[in-house]
């Protein structure tokens, strides 16, 4: 272990300097509060960075093994799941999520794909019965099962921040028997060795950063529409994102935890020799539906859960970005994945990660 600036340094390969420079000139410019940034190329890890404070109340240090809340970084993990499930043929992507699950057909809704729930086009991004029991799948299952589809137009395609899980784990459930979270850990986070988990062992909560919230940031912009539906982000509400049931609950959508070397290592393992196959691998990168997305105004494109050409990448990059700033992907031409993960939230993706990825882009590959 090295020291650039003011962070520790693990380990990069010659030629990924620029992207721990990067890195530092978060904590020195930007006034980054805890984080760490891990990339992978041709199968091997060239970058692992972490620096700053975990936990602010107690000074606690970002340490090696430090780990942290994905946000919505957990939707590639489970549309991961959902791809393994079509890879064995237990499912097509085409199908009607009410085949698999019946009671899903109610109120018209008999005939929305898996494909659509996976691109954001169920019509079904809040729960009308409210969030009270939030962390608990059953019961949001059902009132979403019960629900008719919005009318408001603009939900055709609209970011389902959380309900996009309680679908896909609920279809998980139907067709494997699993939950999402221990389907992920059977089948990619064992045999891949990955750091990452859809709910966290309790014996592993120790090991988490805590989640910062600055006043204003959540009520604040763009976010300001989508916080009267959605219960994870309103005032205060990192009081739940740091709570042990939230931790443990699981959550599809959001729910997800990991280092940034497991997580950068997980889309390593899509472009080489994993658990999903190469052609099942360019199904989820496919095109399903764009647009410009109605509550923040700006572009959207969805394959099968994976978010595509993100605007600051190259054009056959995907992966899926967390909310307050976390960014999670593969830039498969380049042969480079990555992972960013922090503890203070921003409105992003934002001038953090959007300088590190610049960073570790600017590498020239060596040639094979």
């Amino acid at each position: 272990m090295r020291t650039i600036g003011t962070i520790k340094l693990m380990w990069t390969a010659a030629g990924f300097e620029h992207v721990a420079e990067a890195f530092d000139r978060n904590f020195t410019q930007r006034g980054e509060l805890g984080a760490a940034f891990a990339a992978y190329h041709r199968g091997e890890l060239v970058v692992d960075l972490w620096s700053g404070v975990a936990d602010p109340e107690t000074g606690r240090a970002w340490d090696r093994d430090t780990i942290h809340l994905m946000f919505s970084g957990t939707k590639g993990l489970t549309s991961a799941c959902v791809l393994l499930l079509v890879q064995r043929g237990q499912l097509s992507l085409d199908d009607p999520l009410s085949r698999y699950w019946p009671e899903f057909g109610a109120e018209g809704k008999d005939r929305i794909t898996i494909a659509e729930v996976l691109s954001h086009q169920a019509r079904l991004p809040w729960v009308e019965a409210g969030y009270a029991d939030l962390l608990d799948h059953d019961v949001m299952a059902a009132h979403l099962a019960a629900q008719a589809p919005a009318s408001d137009p603009r939900a055709g395609f609209m970011y389902h921040a959380v309900t996009w899980g309680w679908l896909l784990d609920e279809l998980v459930r139907r067709v494997d028997g699993r939950t999402v979270g221990r389907f992920f850990a059977d089948e990619f986070a064992v045999p891949l060795e990955l750091e990452v988990w859809i709910g966290l062992p309790e014996e592993l909560h120790w090991r988490t950063a805590t989640m910062v919230a600055p006043e204003g940031v959540l009520v604040d912009g763009p976010w300001s529409e989508l916080n009267r539906p959605n219960p994870l982000w309103i005032p205060g509400s990192e009081k739940i994102w740091n709570s042990e049931e939230y931790r443990s609950a699981g959550l599809a959508a959001v729910g997800g935890y990991a280092t940034a070397r497991g997580m950068a290592k997980f889309y390593a393992s899509l472009l080489g020799d994993g658990v999903l196959s190469p052609e099942i691998v360019e199904l989820g990168r496919r095109e399903i539906r764009r647009g410009i997305e109605p509550t923040w105004g700006s572009p959207m494109v969805y394959g099968a859960g994976f978010e595509l050409q993100s605007g600051d990448g190259p054009a056959d990059a995907f992966g899926h970005p967390g909310a307050g700033g976390s960014r999670h992907g593969a830039w498969p031409g380049r042969e480079t994945t990555f992972s960013y993960l922090m503890n203070e939230v921003r409105v992003g993706p934002d001038e953090r990660s959007l300088t590190l990825l610049a960073a570790l882009s600017g590498v020239r590959a060596q040639p094979r």
